[in-house]
This record gives C-alpha cells, structure tokens and sequence, in this order.
C-alpha cells in the first residue's frame, strides 16, 4: 500500500527530487491503451518508466478504451469494438474487429438477416423477390438430390424385376422406395414451407 511507503516527489518534468515509491499508469506501446498501475521506487534524479504517466486515467466506460491522447498530455476514451463482429454494408461480409476506434462508415454490428440484403443507410433490407427465388431454387435442387439418391438404392432392385429374378422382399422394399420417390416427386417447390418426405428405412 502506498499509504505505508514513502512517497516520491516529482518536479515538473517528472525526474524524482526525493527518493520515494510513486504510482504510474502504464500504456500500451502499440494502442496508447492504459493497461494498468504499479508502484515504482524512484530514486532522486531518476524519471518514469518509458511509457508511463502520473496522470491517473479516467473511469472506464463501456464501449471505450482509455488512451493517451495524441500529444501524450491526457486521456481519452476511445470507441472499442474489438472481438465484436460487423459487416460490410456492399458485400454482406463479416469481420471480427482487432483494432480500437470507431467502425468505419462501410461496416454495421447489424447483421443482415439474409444473403439476399441490401443496405439502405441504416438498415438492411431483404430483396423478397431474390429470396423467394432463391429458396425455390434450393428447393428444386433438394428434389433432384433426393430422386438421384433414390434411384441409385433402387437401381439394382429395378433391373431385377425387369428380369423376373427379384425376391418378394426386395420386390416389396422397391414399392416402398417408388412410393417415396412419388411423393418427392409431388412436392411442391414454390412453397413457402416444404416437409420432405422420409427416407424409407
């Protein structure tokens, strides 16, 4: 505790006149972050450990980082959004902030809802018309997928039954796979919620 040591005394260029254990605040040499206090012993004639101040620092407020000032003779509060995601206002790209200050004009900590989003100033918007083709697209898509991998299971069984030579259990599982592929086939892909069918087992 500083209470029970003996205190420095500075003159005005901050070189001890008295030996004596003086609190400094401690700045990052990248940021000019304030990244903590400690007690240092001065001796007389001795000064401050590089990159620190007797200045005590602000009361952290959220959202800001506190940083020696430009011409290194105060503090100041600075916007921090670093670790926080924003987004590219043209391009719907995000990034996770590493740098202090304030975000720039082209990005937004608004997440757009959908790929199909454009933003208008100071909100996205959502193109309907790009989405809902879009999703009917992927839906038209899904259905193709699902009567591929159908009709490769069912491949052999069909070829079998063309020859005569296929057994009634497999002969029963293929009515239930062209079943399946039926009811695919019926969905329709314009919308707006779609529940597949299930898999036969």
């Amino acid at each position: 505790m500083m209470a029970d040591k003996i205190k420095g005394v500075l003159d005005k260029n901050n070189q001890a006149i008295s030996s004596g254990w003086t609190t400094v605040y401690n700045i990052d040499n990248l940021t000019n972050e304030f990244i903590g206090s400690s007690d240092e012993y001065l001796m007389v004639g001795v000064g401050l450990p590089a990159l620190s101040t007797i200045d005590e620092p602000p009361a952290h407020q959220d959202g800001f980082a506190i940083c020696r000032n430009s011409t290194g003779d105060g503090w100041e509060q600075i916007e921090d959004h670093r670790g926080e995601t924003v987004y590219n206002t043209a391009t719907l790209q995000s990034v996770v902030v590493q740098d202090i200050g304030a975000i720039d004009a082209s990005l937004t900590l608004l997440a757009p809802a959908t790929p199909y989003d454009a933003w208008n100033g100071s909100e996205w918007v959502t193109d309907s018309a790009a989405l809902e083709t879009a999703q009917i697209d992927a839906a038209v898509a899904q259905k193709s997928a699902l009567i591929s991998a159908a009709n490769l299971k069912t491949q052999l069984w069909q070829t079998q039954l063309m020859l005569g030579i296929i057994s009634d259990s497999d002969k029963s599982t293929l009515t239930t796979w062209m079943k399946y592929v039926q009811a695919v086939q019926a969905v329709d892909t314009t919308a707006a919620e779609i529940t597949w069918p299930s898999v036969p087992d």
